[in-house]
C-alpha cells in the first residue's frame, strides 16, 4: 500500500511538471515577436530609393498569402494583396513597408511588413552616389555632372567627431578601391584626391581607432 502511495505521488509530480511546461510553451509562442531573419538589414536599407524596374519582396509575417515578389511598374507602383496599389517610386524600402503595414492594419491585427529590394533593375541605383560611415548624415543622392568627393561629403553634413578622414575610401562598381586624403582636402585645401565622381560611387569615411 505504501509503495502504491509513493508511486501515485511521483506520478502526480511528473504530470504536474509536464502541464507546467506546456503552459510555459504556450505563453512563449503567444508573445514571441517576429523572427530575427524577418528584420531587414543592410547599410543602404534606409537610403536606397526604389525606382521603376526594381523587384521588391514584400513579406507580411505570418501571412504568406499576402507576401509577394513583384516588379515596380512604369507608373512607380506595385500591387499588394489586400492593400491594393502602392506608390513606391523614390521611396525607401522602410517607407514602403510602413505604408503597406498602415493599410493592412485595417484588415489584420498588428501586421509586420518588411520590404527588400531583390533586384536593383532601375536607373535609380546606377545614377546615384552615396556617402557612408562617420559623416553627420549618410546620404544617397542623385548623380550630377561634375560633382566631387568634397561636394558629397559636404552634402552629408561633414564629418563626425569620431571620423578618420585620412583613411576615406572611394568604392566603384568595377571593384576599384581608391584612397582619399579627406583630411588634406578639408584642412589644407589639398585637392589632389578630390576626385570627380561617377554614377554608382560610394564614399566611405571610417571611424578612428581608440
Amino acid at each position: 500500500m505504501g509503495d502504491s502511495s509513493k508511486f501515485n505521488s511521483v506520478l502526480g509530480k511528473i504530470l504536474g511538471f509536464g502541464l507546467l511546461m506546456v503552459l510555459l510553451s504556450a505563453c512563449v509562442t503567444e508573445t514571441a515577436g517576429p523572427p530575427p531573419d524577418a528584420i531587414q538589414s543592410g547599410e543602404f536599407a534606409d537610403e536606397y530609393r526604389i525606382g521603376v524596374g526594381d523587384t521588391l519582396a514584400v513579406n507580411v509575417w505570418r501571412n504568406e498569402d499576402l507576401s509577394i515578389e513583384v516588379p515596380v511598374r512604369p507608373d512607380g507602383r506595385i500591387s499588394v494583396p489586400l492593400a491594393g496599389d502602392i506608390d513606391v517610386g523614390d521611396k525607401t524600402p522602410e517607407e514602403v513597408g510602413t505604408a503597406i503595414a498602415e493599410i493592412l492594419g485595417k484588415f489584420i491585427r498588428d501586421p509586420y511588413v518588411t520590404v527588400i529590394v531583390t533586384d536593383m533593375g532601375s536607373d535609380q541605383y546606377r545614377s546615384r552616389v552615396r556617402v557612408t560611415g562617420a559623416v553627420e548624415t549618410p546620404i544617397s543622392t542623385p548623380y550630377r555632372q561634375g560633382m566631387t568627393v568634397l561636394d558629397v561629403v559636404l552634402e552629408a553634413g561633414g564629418l563626425t567627431e569620431f571620423a578618420n578622414p585620412a583613411k576615406t575610401t572611394l568604392y566603384r562598381n568595377n571593384g576599384d578601391r581608391i584612397g582619399i586624403d579627406l583630411r588634406g582636402i578639408l584642412n589644407r585645401g589639398d585637392m589632389r584626391t578630390n576626385y570627380p565622381l561617377i554614377p554608382g560611387d560610394v564614399v566611405t569615411v571610417p571611424e578612428r581607432a581608440f
